[in-house]
């Protein structure tokens, strides 16, 4: 099962997330896969913060670029948590190979659809903001945007957290 997790920056979408993974998990096993980087104090900070949510049993796996293997590496788990596309996609911008980005997003939704655990995926929603001053700005905002449209196609359920409320999206009530 995959589960994708949309909404704007600070929305509840972690919380909610880590909710989803213990509900899911049971007495199992949760991996969560961070996709941040810390290249500044703030930053570090707050992984930290992050690191101190989740429960001490949970197995990390920082892995910033091939989220397919860093699945796999989770397979003994009853669910894995990424958290997220976000910056996922950042990270290849930032390498400057976007280019790669398509085919790494259809590796990983390949991995996933391999598996019998359930996968949950945050991600922000950037699209419904202003549009970006910048070229790298909008790189970004149209990137993010196709890959949260291709999880989206593939999920089996998807969520957007207003204000730390959740709206289920997929399937529809």
């Amino acid at each position: 099962m995959l589960i994708l997790i949309l909404g704007g920056a600070r929305a509840g979408k972690s919380t909610f997330a880590l909710r989803l993974a213990k509900q899911h998990a049971g007495q199992g096993s949760v991996t969560f896969i961070a996709t941040a980087q810390a290249f500044d104090d703030e930053m570090k900070q707050r992984i930290a913060r992050h690191r101190e949510e989740r429960p001490a049993h949970w197995k990390t796996i920082e892995e910033p670029y091939q989220l397919d293997d860093a699945l796999i590496k989770a397979s003994n788990s009853d669910v894995a948590l990424i958290d997220c596309l976000t910056l996922f996609v950042s990270n290849w911008l930032l390498r400057d190979e976007d280019s790669r980005l398509q085919e790494v997003s259809e590796s990983f939704l390949a991995t996933v659809q391999s598996r019998t655990q359930t996968v949950i995926v945050v991600s922000n929603e950037v699209g419904l903001g202003l549009v970006p001053e910048t070229p790298l700005g909008r790189t970004f905002r149209d990137s993010l945007g196709r890959v949260n449209q291709q999880f989206a196609e593939e999920a089996d359920e998807v969520y957007l957290l207003v204000a730390g409320l959740p709206l289920r999206l997929k399937p529809r009530d």
